[in-house]
């Protein structure tokens, strides 16, 4: 969710758990608890905090979340963080701790951080409402009861932050899909919420084909039809149920601060730890060999398919053709130095700086040039779905074996299907299986490495 223009601020959930954790560390010291290590409680009741919170999914709280739901969230948080905090006790054999001073400790961070928690959702709704930010735009694809239902919603609840642009009827006899498509991209809407019962299968398979490639998010109002063949997400807008088509976990907010925080320090290690030393060695063999630039860039396509240089040490001689052809088995353009680079794929290393930045990520789909990405995008179906994450310097598809040179259609389409299942399935443990498989093969060299 961090990614795209009117979505939430990807300050929200890291300042929301820098105030809570500040919070259950400082009140420490509020009352007579009388621990005797300082450390080893902070780090007990913080590491706890944040496995619970990851667990409960307690910092998940969305545009269209109800009262309900936050309540049941604290109590579920706090239930299982009263019996952790009791049995610090018992676990690390700490005898003269105040049970009655930890007990007051207890409410007073229960009162606190359930107060914060309402503050800031009742702030951001609000903020929504009034100052019209952090708003989404949509149209709705259907007129019945059920749709007309939800653009009430979108129109009378201002505090979701919805802007409804328009809703088309497919029942009329001037209903075109193309029309919708023109008007979607035109007005750059966000989302688009499908009636089923309205739209014949090949029009939902061409709306689909759509979202995909111009990277929108499709939701469907369900009814009785039986359409899917995958696990869909299920959520109240109100009392309205709505179904998303692709449910993209670093769409999550903990899951993208997740990953963001391994990228920087995973970058910063090799940043300092290796490219310190390293660059100025590689620099001198490769000014020494041909003359040139020791870094070459180049546009690739990103997040959101923006643009961005991604940057690499220069492997080849300098040349007009390298923004329009990769490199190919035994390319005379290759310098006898940048062999060695491509087949270990230290060529890559300076990529590291792409994460740091924030262009890239450890673990993505892999950027494509800029002229590539025009050419698949037209021929390839679902090839922008690999847009709607951060691009990656190694990535599920090129461990799998698909990675450099695109010699027949099956490899851009085993590429495809590689990278959709990375971003529909991606978890922590994932990304460091890749990255040691990534070292791996690395090491054992590559038949594509060239």
């Amino acid at each position: 969710m961090f990614f795209k223009q009117h979505r939430y601020s990807n300050l929200i959930t890291p300042v929301s758990y820098g105030i809570d954790l500040s919070i259950i560390n400082l009140f420490l010291y509020a009352l007579p608890i009388n621990f005797q290590t300082p450390y080893l409680i902070h780090t007990y009741i913080s590491l706890c905090w944040i496995v619970l919170s990851t667990k409960n999914e307690f910092y998940g709280i969305y545009r269209f979340t109800k009262v309900a739901y936050i309540l049941r969230l604290i109590f579920t948080q706090f239930v299982f963080f009263f019996l952790i905090l009791y049995a610090f006790i018992g676990f690390f054999k700490q005898p003269v701790i105040s049970r009655l001073a930890l007990g007051q400790y207890f409410i007073y961070v229960f009162i606190a951080i359930s107060f914060i928690k309402f503050l800031s959702y009742l702030l951001l709704m609000e903020y929504r409402e009034r100052v019209k930010g952090n708003l989404r735009n949509v149209v709705v694809i259907g007129e019945n009861k059920k749709t007309n239902q939800l653009v009430t919603v979108f129109k009378e609840r201002s505090e979701f932050g919805y802007s409804f642009l328009r809703q088309f009827s497919p029942k009329k006899e001037n209903f075109d899909l193309e029309n919708c498509f023109r008007f979607i991209i035109d007005n750059m809407v966000d989302e688009i919420y499908c009636s089923i019962s309205e739209l014949k299968n090949d029009e939902l398979t061409q709306f689909i084909n759509f979202a995909d490639n111009n990277l929108k998010t499709l939701k469907f109002i369900p009814d009785n039809k039986n359409v899917f063949s995958k696990k869909l997400k299920f959520e109240y807008y109100d009392y309205i149920p709505v179904l998303s088509l692709r449910d993209i976990p670093l769409h999550n907010p903990i899951n993208s601060f997740l990953k963001r925080s391994f990228d920087v320090l995973f970058s910063l290690v090799i940043i300092l730890g290796l490219l310190s030393w390293l660059t100025p060695i590689l620099a001198i063999f490769i000014s020494l060999e041909s003359k040139g630039p020791v870094f070459f860039r180049q546009r690739r396509n990103g997040v959101d398919n923006r643009e961005f240089y991604c940057y690499k040490f220069r492997s080849m001689a300098p040349n007009n053709d390298a923004d329009n052809f990769q490199a190919t088995k035994n390319d005379m353009r290759v310098t006898r130095l940048g062999k060695i680079l491509r087949r270990t794929s230290i060529d890559e290393l300076p990529q590291f700086y792409n994460v740091l930045f924030g262009t890239m990520s450890v673990v993505g789909p892999r950027p494509h040039m800029v002229k590539h990405t025009n050419e698949y995008s037209d021929k390839v179906d679902k090839y922008m779905v690999r847009h709607f994450v951060k691009p990656g310097i190694t990535g599920l598809a090129q461990v799998r074996g698909y990675r450099g040179e695109i010699e027949y259609n099956a490899d851009i389409l085993n590429r495809i299907k590689f990278d959709i299942f990375y971003i529909e399935n991606w978890s922590l443990f994932l990304d460091i299986k890749i990255i040691f498989q990534t070292v791996l093969n690395a090491i054992k060299g590559e038949a594509k490495a060239y």
